[in-house]
């Protein structure tokens, strides 16, 4: 890794959930602001016990997941290979030594709290700028709108005191402030981000459109773990609330249709509606197995969860950014991300049955001109280098190191 330039620490869950998916999601910051020059340090330090994927359960002892991530960073980013630290539920650190962290966070230009997954101890607030990252509006939002109403519930009081440490908030809710939003803007200036992807990454997994199979799929969890939001009497729910919705399209779809699920999920209920159901952890127990799994479809299928959709809150997945950097073009659920992905072609979106089936029509019958657009949306409005050089512009004003 580079260093000189400005200290960025990033947080993250790639060792509590030890998935290819969520790998990405968080070591594409590091990668990133690497790239650019910026000596960066990944930290998890969540509290919170980390889930085994081979016993299907959460424990204590992190071992195992820093095992599976020190792998992976060694196979996927090497030169992150030093630049790492995690704490588990025990207290049993891992990586980078507890001193070296706490001393690269006293000079640290920012602190990223990505999916709010650290535990802000007073070493994390001594960055010159420490922001939050919401990844999952609504859901955060939803929190901060409790408080606001009164709410004294514990572990909303706690979480509202870690919010109000932070200086920045930063949102993958695109359409917030939008008349049609419902993300409510409660307390805390939000403005919108989305996931950088490193292009390097990915280009070098492209299959030309004959290599690919002749199916559209996508890798998710059909329930999150959490309660959904409650905002102004409205509850707002997961992913299957709006996949229940869908179940009936295997039998106006052009190209099968396959779900990589992973946790409870109605499996044979999906297999009767003819979904091809197969193993998330299989297709996702390491970020290179991950990448095969997405470079070799025909294109993405996915819903979103309610509370994005309802909420009109302008989300696009982490996931889908990356099918498109493969030249994977991806037909999701309209959440109002219009506002800053363009649609059409490379990223079709839908909102009712006739739409996705009318979209994978679409699709299916050029999926060369789909396939290249993919990619110039990828390079035009995820490319690392110019999301996370936005970042640090709004978050210091600036890209250069601090005098």
């Amino acid at each position: 890794m580079k260093t000189g330039g400005l200290r960025v620490v990033v947080s993250g869950l790639a060792g509590t959930y030890p998935f290819g998916g969520v790998f990405w999601d968080y070591f594409q910051y590091v990668l990133g602001f690497a790239r650019l020059g910026h000596d960066v340090l990944y930290v998890e330090d969540t509290g919170r016990w980390v889930y085994d994927a081979v016993s299907g359960t959460f424990v204590d002892d992190a071992a195992r997941n820093v095992a599976v991530l020190a792998e992976a960073v060694r196979a996927t980013a090497p030169a992150a290979a030093e630049h790492w630290f995690v704490r588990d539920a025990t207290g049993r650190t891992y990586g980078r030594s507890w001193p070296d962290v706490a001393d690269f966070c006293r000079s640290a230009d920012l602190f990223l709290n990505i999916s709010g997954s650290s535990m802000m101890r007073d070493e994390y607030f001594t960055a010159r700028a420490v922001v939050y990252v919401d990844t999952d509006p609504m859901y955060t939002q939803g929190t901060v709108a409790r408080w606001a109403a009164g709410d004294s519930d514990p572990d909303v009081t706690w979480r509202m005191k870690v919010l109000r440490h932070h200086r920045l908030f930063l949102t993958f809710a695109e359409n917030i402030g939008a008349a049609e939003s419902r993300v409510p803007r409660d307390v805390f200036a939000w403005a919108p981000t989305r996931q950088p992807i490193v292009l390097d990454c990915w280009s070098s997994m492209r299959l030309p459109v004959s290599a690919r199979r002749r199916v559209l799929t996508t890798v998710a969890s059909w329930e999150p773990s959490e309660r959904g939001p409650v905002i102004d009497g409205v509850e707002y729910g997961g992913k299957s609330r709006e996949f229940e919705r869908f179940l009936g399209l295997p039998d106006r779809s052009r190209l099968p249709l396959e779900v990589a699920l992973s946790g409870p999920a109605p499996v044979e209920r999906l297999r009767q509606h003819r979904w091809h159901i197969t193993d998330g952890y299989a297709v996702s127990r390491d970020p290179s197995t991950y990448r095969r799994y997405l470079a070799s479809s025909s294109g993405e299928w996915s819903v979103a969860k309610h509370a994005y959709v309802a909420s009109r809150s302008g989300w696009f997945s982490c996931r889908t950014a990356c099918y498109l950097a493969l030249g994977v073009p991806a037909i999701v659920q309209d959440t109002g991300f219009a506002v800053a992905i363009p649609t059409g072609r490379g990223v079709l979106s839908f909102a009712t049955l006739d739409e996705a089936a009318e979209a994978i029509e679409r699709m299916a019958a050029d999926l060369g001109q789909h396939s290249s657009a993919a990619v110039d949306i990828a390079r035009e409005y995820f490319d690392s280098d110019r999301v996370l050089t936005h970042m640090l512009e709004h978050t210091l004003g600036t890209a250069m190191p601090r005098s």
